[in-house]
């Protein structure tokens, strides 16, 4: 029986970016040892602030990523042995635009990116396909356009490593989403 899935708060913002780390990295520790726990979760969802960057951008992702590298390695640290059965999936709701608007940020848009993390994932690279940034590539004339249903890689992870049922996952955990072709073979 699956345990019930934790939501972890985001660190505090600090202004030191060192504290910043070291309290990431400390979240994906404390995190980590809720797992461990006898019948501690399986799943777990961490939702930071700070990437909606619709003005000055420059500035907010120049830090954004390490603190994002600090709460996985903190994951990974704590997690110790445990990590080689670990998936990881970074992922977002949304997109951006393809293009800076008039505040030096970018809008919400339809592609977006995701990053597959941990020691049971099989090596590889690159899943999808890079549609580029070019004019003629673009989704609706703005927004980098998707090749990947998120929901597909997903499916993928909860069928492969949790057992989750192809049925379930196309009628209940994504209602509708026959079309969102599965991605096997990453564990």
């Amino acid at each position: 029986m699956m345990s019930p899935a934790v939501m972890a708060p985001p660190p505090p913002a600090i202004a030191n970016q060192q504290q910043g780390r070291d309290a990431a990295r400390k979240l994906g520790s404390t995190l980590a040892g809720s797992m461990k726990q006898e019948g501690g979760p399986r799943i777990a969802a961490l939702s930071p602030d700070g990437w909606d960057t619709h003005a000055g951008q420059i500035g907010q992702l120049n830090t954004r990523p390490s603190y994002l590298d600090a709460v996985l390695d903190g994951l990974n640290i704590g997690l110790g042995a445990e990590w080689t059965n670990t998936v990881v999936v970074v992922a977002t709701e949304f997109g951006r635009t393809a293009r800076i608007n008039g505040t030096g940020g970018t809008d919400h848009g339809t592609g977006s990116t995701a990053l597959a993390r941990g020691g049971r994932l099989k090596p590889g690279g690159i899943i999808g396909n890079w549609p580029t940034l070019e004019q003629t590539a673009l989704f609706e004339n703005r927004d980098v356009a998707p090749s990947l249903d998120l929901r597909g890689l997903f499916k993928g992870v909860l069928g492969e490593r949790m057992g989750v049922d192809r049925g379930a996952l196309e009628t209940t955990v994504f209602p509708d989403s026959a079309t969102a072709k599965m991605v096997t073979g990453l564990v």
